[in-house]
């Protein structure tokens, strides 16, 4: 591409634009897409069921990474943890859904940022978003590979990190219609997957399995509710061993704001974000908090193949308790499903960090270079470079491709709650801003009476969880270099970012009085159309099958 023509991508950019179901940003992409750019290619099937597939439900923090909060917390610490994550998440949630039902327009949580906050906050939740999917991408792939040891350990993981790496670059390079035909597949097999996995786990603990063995709350008695954090005894052990639960599920719940992000890319946002974000008290007790608590049930919390630096998906809690009750092809099975879902994950996150970073670049807050296209509007500078983290996970072939599985699970997560606290944060003052306008918040299209108290409790939350998500190095005999980088190198890059841009910008923060309520909300909401009624049986029976789906999948 020539300067001439990145320039004019780049202007191009700040024009308004209808947003459109089936945008292919609707999931990752920050701003407006020129319409001589990114190409849409993704059909209204692929939107439907990435989008539930996105919101972190489905994927390896709670398909193999729930092993690691179950040894360290046990069953109950495993259930706390999971609950504590989970109100984060919905008043996080309930905030950027209340921005996004009111300003349905492209960006985010990073636009929110600049209107309500400053320009510095905007740079450094969009860099803090790229980053956090750029490091999913190895984080994936190092699932995928442990997953796929679990029927051959003899074989160095570089190879099937190689082998997952070459499908994920070569899916991505063929375009976002390849992607999206993927995605639909593997999103498919990952809803049908876990919600069976739940219903088998209640009838296993009921004793409805080969061996017709009764659990019930057994391992709630022996070994117990907790684990004794590193054998500290009493309520301090306890606590310890709780508070480590926090991480993995802080890995399990990030991308959940996705659903408010990307309604504002839908039709009719005023009326489909309010009712995404209804549902996500659904999505938490059913697969968070009902899975968690059936993986309690089922494994005890001192079982040895929990360890996931073994390096084998028999780690994996639902599998372990499909071997447990004597079921002999199923774990295979379900080892399959598990691999869709890490290389599902891989595909969309290498996806969702080119066009994150190609967004950056339009924005003028990353180099133009990242701007280039191909002749099918692929950004292939942006998709090269995400593409080298992958290699990343290659760190698995001498340290094991479970230690390094977890500490990407501590860079990502701590990366998620460092945004969800400048979600928080961006709303707290977005309140302000409505009083001191005069806006009545009846007038909101979704709000709660929980605000601002609910912003406030997820600000303090998020920072205190960041805080000590590395406590465990400062117990004597417990220093790791590995567990101090990969929990607090995050915390320290969101300031990093943030400072650097203010000294750099000299932006202040925006008055309440001036912040922006009005531009570009009316030429989105006067492209609001509504979706055309099924012409025949075949589209009615679609239509029921997407909407049952978006029920459990979202």
């Amino acid at each position: 591409m020539t300067l001439e023509n990145e320039k004019t991508v780049k202007d191009s950019a700040s024009v308004q634009k209808a947003p459109s179901s089936s945008d292919i940003e609707a999931d990752i992409v920050i701003v407006q897409v020129p319409q001589d750019g990114l190409k849409r290619q993704m059909k209204n099937r692929h939107i439907a069921m990435i989008r539930q597939d996105r919101v972190g439900v489905i994927g390896t923090g709670l398909f193999l990474g729930t092993a690691t909060a179950l040894a360290g917390g046990g069953p109950i610490g495993l259930l706390l943890g999971y609950m504590l994550i989970g109100t984060i998440c919905y008043c996080v949630m309930i905030s950027l859904g209340e921005m996004a039902a009111f300003l349905p327009i492209p960006g985010g949580h990073i636009t929110f940022a600049e209107r309500f906050v400053d320009a510095p906050l905007s740079f450094a939740l969009g860099w803090l978003y790229w980053y956090g999917w750029s490091l999913l991408l190895p984080a994936e792939l190092s699932a995928a590979s442990v997953v796929i040891s679990y029927w051959n350990t003899s074989v160095n993981p570089a190879i099937w990190v190689t082998m997952c790496l070459a499908v994920v670059v070569i899916i991505n390079v063929l375009g976002a219609g390849a992607y999206g035909e993927s995605e639909f597949i593997f999103s498919s097999i990952k809803v049908i997957t876990v919600s069976g996995l739940i219903i088998l786990g209640i009838v296993l603990d009921l004793g409805g399995g080969p061996n017709h063995d009764r659990i019930g709350f057994r391992y709630w008695k022996n070994p117990g509710p907790f684990v004794q954090y590193d054998n500290i005894a009493g309520a301090k052990g306890r606590f310890l061993g709780w508070m480590a639960v926090t991480s993995q599920a802080a890995f399990s719940f990030v991308g959940t704001e996705l659903v408010a992000i990307a309604g504002a890319e839908v039709k009719n946002p005023r009326r489909n974000i309010p009712k995404a974000i209804r549902r996500v008290y659904i999505r938490i007790l059913l697969f968070y908090i009902g899975g968690t608590a059936v993986i309690g049930f089922l494994v005890p919390s001192n079982d040895k193949r929990l360890n996931l630096a073994d390096g084998t998906a028999a780690a994996s809690p639902f599998v372990i308790a499909i071997s447990n009750a004597g079921i002999k092809i199923l774990p295979s099975i379900i080892n399959g499903a598990i691999l869709t879902s890490a290389w599902s994950a891989a595909n969309s996150d290498l996806y969702a960090s080119s066009r994150a970073l190609y967004s950056l670049a339009l924005n003028g807050n990353a180099p133009r270079v990242f701007m280039k296209l191909t002749r099918h509007g692929l950004p292939w500078v942006s998709v090269a470079t995400c593409a080298c983290f992958a290699f990343l996970a290659f760190l698995g072939t001498s340290s094991g491709s479970g230690r390094v599985f977890g500490w990407f699970v501590n860079l990502t997560a701590v990366a998620g709650l460092s945004s969800w606290f400048g979600i928080s944060v961006t709303y707290i003052r977005f309140h302000r801003g409505l009083k001191a306008q005069g806006i009545d918040r009846k007038t909101l299209p979704y709000k709660t009476s929980l605000q601002p108290f609910a912003a406030w409790y997820a600000a303090i939350a998020c920072f205190v969880a960041v805080l000590f998500s590395g406590w465990s190095v400062f117990l004597k005999g417990h220093w790791r270099v590995d567990t101090f980088v990969t929990n607090y190198l995050p915390m320290v890059l969101f300031p990093l970012f943030y400072f650097g841009a203010k000294i750099w910008t000299r932006a202040p923060l925006v008055p309440y009085a001036k912040m922006d309520f009005k531009t570009g909300l009316q030429e989105i909401l006067d492209a609001s159309v509504d979706e055309p009624p099924p012409r025949n049986w075949v589209e009615r029976v679609w239509s029921w099958v997407v909407c049952t789906m978006q029920i459990f999948g979202s």
